[in-house]
């Protein structure tokens, strides 16, 4: 199989190319976030059959510290697209991991390939996905550094329809988990950095949020906690704030049991890292308190959701028995918002983490149609 597209959009001129199976393209040789590097067909493993075309992209990006790499994908619906072109649900997904391997776009994930995907491509809309720089790209990957991932986001964004001349400059954003807080901090800066682009809004469910309230409390005296995957997210927001803000001493505040676990996440995806380290308390994780004012600062930097400054509508799902974000932080999260002056939009339902996400999906789905309905 063969795919012919052009690239515009942020191209200087505009290149005529041909992607081949292990296709790859010479793009715009400018440093524009969205910039195309390359091009080329999903795996088989990751294809939809509902999508009419998809391709994987390799795009310039922004990290915390200047400019990256991302790695995405992105599928077109089927038929005419409508006047205006096909409008955009940007997916930003939850935790995979910080290693290369752990790449969302290029591991079967089938609760998405069969029916998250298909029901928005069935609704009319592309599917564009960002696996967030330093996955699968160069660099190490920023967990839960909210700013960057947004970047990711929007110039994924900006990547897509630089390949897909089909793509509608309206777009959403749509985020579950780690993806629920990207798809909070894009809502909050899409329109001031893409203002080329028609964002329309945001849906999040499972968001963590308030983490950085949290931090002033961690020390060596922090017992194991009841709740999921906590010692690797815990040691993966380590790793992501040392590359954040690597000026700080942040391998200091480790005991050697800590440097050990944090090597772990490099090393392995989510799920066989929190098989590893789970029975590890944070507390032996840290050799002293985290109350530098200095660190507090990159930690909120990283974490701290805005809570107001929101020029669209947001919708916000909470799962009552979420033993990875909490139902009192989401709580939190959304009393804040409405004190905020947010168009807000919310959605409790009785599932956990992922069950939340499953149940909130038809009330997602007519949110984004209320977004892309409207003039």
């Amino acid at each position: 199989m063969r795919w012919t597209r052009r690239i515009s959009g942020t191209a200087a001129m505009a290149l005529a190319v041909t992607v081949a199976l292990s296709g790859q393209v010479s793009a715009d040789p400018a440093d524009n976030p969205g910039s195309v590097i390359e091009v080329g067909p999903l795996p088989d493993e990751a294809s939809v059959p509902q999508a009419s075309a998809a391709h994987r992209l390799i795009y310039r990006s922004r990290g915390p510290r200047g400019p990256m790499l991302s790695a995405g994908a992105v599928y077109l619906p089927t038929g005419t697209p409508p006047p205006g072109g096909w409008p955009i649900v940007a997916y930003a997904h939850g935790t995979v991991g910080i290693a290369d391997h752990c790449v969302f776009t290029l591991r079967p994930r089938d609760y998405y390939l069969k029916s998250v995907y298909p029901a928005l491509l069935a609704a009319g809309y592309a599917v564009v996905i960002s696996d967030y720089v330093g996955l699968g790209t160069p660099g190490t990957h920023p967990y839960l550094d909210g700013p960057s991932q947004a970047r990711s986001v929007i110039d994924g964004v900006r990547a897509a329809r630089a390949t897909a001349p089909e793509l509608s400059s309206r777009w959403a954003v749509l985020g579950q988990s780690q993806g629920g807080q990207t798809a909070l901090f894009t809502a909050h800066s899409a329109a001031d950095d893409a203002p080329e682009l028609d964002f329309r809004g945001a849906a999040a469910t499972g968001a963590p949020s308030n983490l950085e309230l949290l931090a002033p409390l961690f020390g060596p005296w922090i017992p194991r906690l009841p709740l999921r995957n906590t010692t690797a997210y815990f040691a993966m927001i380590v790793a992501g704030l040392r590359a954040t803000a690597p000026e700080l001493d942040i391998d200091g505040y480790l005991t050697p049991t800590g440097a050990a676990v944090v090597r772990v996440v490099e090393e392995n995806c989510v799920a066989d890292a929190d098989a590893l380290v789970r029975d590890i308390a944070i507390g032996d994780m840290l050799a002293r308190p985290l109350r530098d004012p200095a660190l507090l600062e990159a930690v909120r930097a990283m974490l701290e959701i805005p809570m107001t400054g929101y020029a669209t509508p947001l919708f916000v799902g909470q799962g009552l028995t979420d033993l990875e974000v909490p139902a009192p932080l989401g709580a939190k999260l959304i009393a804040d918002l409405t004190a905020g002056g947010a168009d807000l939009r919310v959605g409790i339902y009785s599932g956990d983490h992922l069950g939340a996400a499953s149940q909130a999906f038809p009330d997602v789905l007519a949110f984004l149609r209320g977004l892309f309905d409207r003039l």
